[in-house]
């Protein structure tokens, strides 16, 4: 074997061992995930917590703040505080938390303060918007399982559309990788998803599909858009954590955008109580 062929093998097999990896950590997590989603309650909202936690710290790794404990701590406190009230149905309560620490990253956190509080923030809005969505007795479990699949269809329908297909690339200043064939894929993957539900009476035709449409493109963008932080900052994995996937700003970027699209025009039909009804009854 020559060089030139010796590359492409390499990269192949490093591509499948990726690929096992990915396919293994997704076996192990999302029983898991569903398994708290469907109880609920302070479990899913532990989990959500602890997730923000991580999303808050790795952002500050990210934009190099990561060893900055007097920016890390009072976010960290703020968000686990946060979480405990929302466990408490203190939602109120939750937002004042919130804002006292975004204040206290802001003074804390000098030249880098936009950068600062914006990862707060992102974490905190992730945080909430996911525990509004399953607050909702009735139909919290379906809506938030709803935006959990078309994300994650999204991003395995794109995989395998982006492997398969190539093609043009979607943008490559930001991912390299990304492919419109990708694009695409994941977005027809999310229309069955959404025509699933419909199938089952989990919701009307209609709204449904519109619904998986919006969250299709908003979980890419939030790839995207994550993509572009770690390039801004010359990052190429968020961390570790997650063998095949990288950190959990890598795992989580389309749902943290999708789940707050969603809470909100849940919120804006059904109110504070009502965000899974808002989101799946019409």
């Amino acid at each position: 074997m020559t060089e030139g062929e010796a590359a492409p093998a390499a990269a192949n097999e490093q591509g499948s061992r990726n690929l096992a990896m990915r396919v293994i950590a997704a076996l192990v997590l999302a029983p898991v995930a569903i398994a708290l989603a469907y109880m609920g309650g302070v479990a899913w909202s532990l989990l959500v917590t602890l997730a923000a936690a991580g999303l808050f710290a790795e952002w500050l790794v990210v934009t190099g703040l990561g060893r900055e404990l007097r920016i890390l701590v009072p976010g960290v406190i703020a968000l686990l505080l946060a979480g405990l009230c929302l466990m408490a149905g203190r939602i109120d309560a939750a937002l004042i938390v919130l804002a006292v620490g975004a204040v206290v990253v802001a003074l804390t956190s000098g030249a880098r303060r936009n950068w600062a509080i914006a990862g707060l923030l992102y974490a905190a809005a992730a945080e909430i918007a996911s525990v509004l969505l399953r607050l909702d007795t009735a139909e919290g479990f379906a809506a938030l399982m709803f935006v959990l699949l078309i994300v994650w269809v999204t991003d395995i329908g794109g995989y395998f559309a982006g492997r398969s297909i190539g093609g043009p690339k979607l943008w490559v200043r930001v991912s390299p990788k990304k492919t419109w064939a990708g694009a695409v894929g994941g977005f027809v993957a999310s229309l069955l998803v959404a025509a699933g539900f419909a199938a089952f009476e989990i919701g009307s035709t209609g709204p449904l599909l519109v619904l998986g449409a919006v969250l299709s493109v908003v979980s890419q963008l939030g790839d995207l858009f994550e993509s572009a932080v770690k390039r801004r900052f010359g990052v190429k994995d968020s961390s570790h954590i997650i063998p095949g996937h990288g950190g959990l700003l890598d795992r989580l970027d389309g749902f943290v955008a999708a789940v707050i699209v969603a809470a909100i025009f849940g919120f804006l039909r059904g109110g504070a109580d009502g965000v899974g009804r808002g989101l799946m009854v019409w």
